[in-house]
């Protein structure tokens, strides 16, 4: 079951191991990050991927912005004598 986690971000089990995804294709929310990183620009990233939409791009951006205003603890764990 596919679940809509911001208007064009999904999540879906059984798609890409559950990572989240792009209006439900098998298009990670990742792979796009990974290619505007590595300066792939936006309008090659559209020709690469012509099912993708400007929107989706723009969407991809705003989640990573959204999971970096969350709130993270790193916790120490012992190792076993």
């Amino acid at each position: 079951m596919t679940t809509y986690i911001a208007d064009r971000i999904a999540i879906n089990p059984g798609i890409c191991n559950g990572r989240p995804i792009v209006r439900g294709m098998r298009i990670t929310v990742q792979t796009v990050l990974e290619f505007l990183f590595a300066g792939t620009s936006r309008e090659e990233l559209l020709q690469q991927y012509p099912m993708l939409e400007s929107e989706d791009i723009d969407a991809c951006q705003q989640f990573a912005i959204e999971l970096m205003d969350k709130r993270y603890v790193i916790q120490e764990f012992k190792a076993a004598a």
